[in-house]
């Protein structure tokens, strides 16, 4: 087994690439070759803490595993990443375990990878006015996201602590070379945006529909539970809604959920899958005035994907720890 740490695969799993990887592992799945059971979540007894198991299995090229994960969301204010575990891969065949991987950083990168797929599929092509509300691990990721697929003219950011975007600002700045203009408010960040990032660990919503401009495409991220969401009704319902996938999204999207029962959107509409983008079967954006809405869960065959991608990277270039483990040794008749 081969391990590797939060540094290695930050390393061996650039962003440009890790979009590639997400638009093949997306298709795979909106084709049917992909096993992707819903996640299974176990709530703690404080707060809103939880372990989340999530497991696949797709076909070409084969690759198997599961990510096994805690969130914990006041973690920020604790100086840690809201996701921490391990994603694990076995051999396809065998069922060896072939590697452990940082939970953390495969998640940060794949994450805004699919939210960059997104954006350059959904969002005009002359979009450049980034609106990011949150400053946390995946705002860092999602700029660096946007970057790659969009040419930023204009950043801004919003976090309920100042003190925090001010330091988002400061590492934009010396990481990216990106300047980034701090707000006092969302809706400040927003007004005028033709890209707009929801990466908060808000349970309450933290976009309004009535702030976005025709046109805007929204990346919401952040709320991945039945019971949080990031965006009110309004911002729902006047977009054209895209999924990673559909069964997620009709079972653990509360930014769903809400609107639908309250009659804001058609239980009748099927909602397309960002996979089916990909494979050209459901059209993109279709006007320059058409506000787009993806909707990210997270999929384990987007950890997967990008954990094999960095699997094999590291074992041409010898990077990480090899650990022998006992499924894998010959033991001969007692």
């Amino acid at each position: 087994m081969r391990i590797l740490n939060e540094a290695q695969v930050t390393e061996l799993l650039p962003m440009r690439a890790c979009i590639e990887l997400m638009a093949s592992a997306l298709a795979a799945l909106s084709r049917g070759d992909a096993q992707v059971p819903l996640r299974s979540v176990m709530r703690l007894p404080r707060g809103h803490d939880v372990l989340a198991v999530m497991p696949a299995h797709t076909g070409d090229p084969e690759v198997l595993g599961a990510k096994i994960i805690t969130v914990f969301p006041d973690n920020q204010s604790r100086g840690l990443d809201a996701h921490q575990g391990a994603v694990l891969l076995f051999h396809p065949r065998d069922g060896r375990l072939l590697a452990l991987l940082d939970a953390s950083a495969v998640t940060a990168i794949r994450t805004a990878a699919v939210s960059g797929l997104a954006t350059r599929l959904l969002a005009r092509p002359d979009a450049g006015t980034l609106a990011l509300l949150g400053s946390g691990v995946q705002a860092r990721t999602h700029l660096e996201a946007m970057a790659a697929v969009r040419q930023l003219r204009t950043v801004r950011v919003w976090s309920r602590t100042a003190a925090h975007a001010a330091a988002f600002a400061e590492w934009a700045r010396a990481a990216l070379g990106l300047e980034v203009m701090t707000c006092a408010s969302a809706e400040e960040a927003v007004r005028g945006a033709d890209i707009v990032c929801t990466v908060t660990s808000s349970r309450e919503p933290v976009l309004e529909g009535a702030w976005l401009e025709p046109g805007t495409h929204v990346n919401a991220v952040g709320a991945s539970q039945p019971d949080a969401r990031e965006l009110d009704s309004d911002a729902v319902a006047r977009a054209r809604l895209f999924a990673d996938r559909r069964e997620s999204l009709t079972h653990e999207s509360a930014d769903y959920q809400v609107p639908l029962r309250e009659g804001r959107l058609r239980p009748d509409e099927t909602v397309p899958e960002l996979g089916e983008v990909v494979l050209g079967t459901v059209p993109g954006r279709r006007d320059a005035d058409e506000i787009t809405l993806f909707k990210s869960l997270g999929l384990a065959i987007e950890d997967l994907v990008a954990a094999q991608h960095v699997l094999e990277r590291a074992e041409r270039e010898d990077v990480g720890t090899v650990v022998p483990m006992l499924g894998t040794a010959t033991s001969g008749a007692g």
